[in-house]
């Protein structure tokens, strides 16, 4: 990405003086940004220690409850794309109020739930509501950096990172300690007080879009790229012979959603663009394949602690701390340092180890050796998180910001299906510490091939560097 000339930054900063405008980037907009984005990871993470009195409360077993992180990761994959490009057309402020205020409507959903299955609609309202909040803040990003011709906003990018980062990995504390106090019904609950708060800090935030005047949405091709993303995400979560028309159905509209993008003047995505930015597509596969081992280590270990090492859902969620202290540690002390090279191959590098140190695990494996191997995996979260963020903000095109942000999020969250469908076949017949021992073996391959991807790419040398 081209740095803005130094003239030129100084006219932009001397016009905001003019003006009247904050001449630094406008910290009222931090606080929105912050609490928009974390729905969606806050949300993700508390259910870990959740499925289990879940499954208990409804008579399921580990294979059906498995559908409360699918259904929601479903609903993020496809609606992350899709809203960012909405939000790049309307401008941050409409999408993100409209998305925050589903979220409290799935809450109260949630709550009232009488069975199993409407917690599932439930948990897809609230991964559509979430998937406004990030593309909408990266936008905002953008579009401040384009005001006061900052090159790159590192600092809010750090703290936007940093707290969805911490929030993912304490969830599973936050939820144990909800449902201590007042049972599952509270992960649900608590959306209700957060969308209030956001709604009415969303009012902050700028309504502008950055797409050109007159310039078409591309739903067309929207609805192909939501059709064909979920048939192959429902045959993924149960594959089986007899639903071959799932995969079927999902190659045909793929093949049609890109002629169609490729023709399209202007398209949802832009394959041709897309297509020549190959670091930026290798960020996204790295997105892939670093979220696949954290969530699976996320759903499953959460579960064999339960189950296979026979600690109640508050303790289980008490282990998980220390996770979130290590991302967080992480994350502060290189979350100023713009370069990005170092960060994935150290994360990749610590989760292969990690994932490894899982086939050691016995009913009878310490709880102190529980908490080191926990503060091990938020290292590796709270390096790479980071660091494929300020990839993403230095590779992406300006004008499509907010539906490169949500492709980035759209990998993420397919990395947290794949490791749902794992750790449903895996502990088909409950949480065993074989299952997660075989578990263990998948999560350390791919964690291997993520390392070997961040150690290839040549390109992340030239990310951070002082023009």
């Amino acid at each position: 990405m081209t740095a803005r000339p130094p003239r030129r930054r100084a006219r932009r900063a001397a016009e905001s003086a003019e003006s009247g405008e904050p001449v630094g980037f406008d910290r009222r907009l931090v606080p929105p940004m912050v609490l928009g984005s974390i729905l969606n990871p806050i949300n993700s993470s508390m259910l870990a220690v959740a499925l289990i009195p879940i499954g208990r409360a409804f008579g399921q077993p580990p294979s059906q409850t498995a559908w409360l992180v699918s259904g929601l990761y479903l609903a993020t994959a496809v609606g992350q794309p899709v809203i960012g490009r909405l939000v790049d057309a309307y401008g941050p402020r409409l999408l993100y109020l409209w998305g925050t205020a589903l979220v409290g409507l799935a809450g109260l959903v949630g709550v009232l739930a009488p069975n199993l299955w409407v917690l599932v609609v439930s948990r897809v309202l609230l991964g559509i509501g979430t998937s406004a909040a990030y593309p909408a803040s990266m936008s905002v990003l953008r579009t401040e950096s384009e005001r006061t011709g900052a090159k790159s906003p590192t600092g809010v990018l750090t703290i936007l990172s940093a707290s969805n980062q911490v929030i993912a990995v304490v969830g599973p504390t936050l939820g144990g300690l909800l449902i201590g106090a007042g049972g599952w019904h509270l992960i649900f609950a608590v959306n209700v007080p957060l969308a209030a708060a956001c709604l009415l800090l969303g009012l902050r935030l700028p309504r502008g879009g950055t797409m050109p005047s007159g310039a078409r949405t591309d739903v067309p091709g929207m609805v192909m790229f939501a059709v064909s993303l979920t048939a192959f995400v429902l045959f993924l979560m149960d594959p089986a012979v007899v639903r071959w028309y799932l995969p079927a159905i999902g190659a045909v509209l793929g093949v049609l959603f890109v002629r169609r993008e490729l023709a399209a003047a202007e398209p949802f995505i832009d394959l041709r663009v897309l297509g020549g930015n190959v670091p930026l597509l290798a960020t996204y596969a790295r997105q892939l394949l670093a979220y696949t081992t954290a969530y699976a280590f996320l759903y499953g270990y959460s579960q064999w602690l339960q189950e296979g090492r026979g600690i109640d859902a508050s303790q289980a969620g008490l282990l998980q701390l220390p996770t979130a202290v290590a991302a967080l540690g992480a994350t502060a002390l290189t979350g100023r340092h713009a370069r990005v090279r170092g960060k994935l191959a150290a994360g990749s590098l610590i989760q292969v180890g990690v994932c490894a140190a899982l086939l050691l695990l016995t009913p009878d494996t310490p709880v102190w050796v529980l908490v080191l191997l926990a503060a091990g995996f938020g290292l590796p979260q709270g390096l790479n998180g980071l660091a494929n963020q300020n990839a993403l903000y230095a590779q992406a095109e300006p004008a499509r910001m907010g539906a490169s942000a949500g492709l980035l999020r759209t990998f993420m969250y397919l990395g947290a299906l794949l490791s749902s469908a794992a750790t449903a076949a895996f502990f088909e017949a409950g949480a065993t510490t074989a299952g997660l021992h075989d578990l263990a073996w998948l999560m350390t391959g791919v964690a291997a091939l993520n390392l070997l991807f961040s150690l290839t790419d040549r390109s992340l040398a030239r990310i951070g560097r002082e023009s």
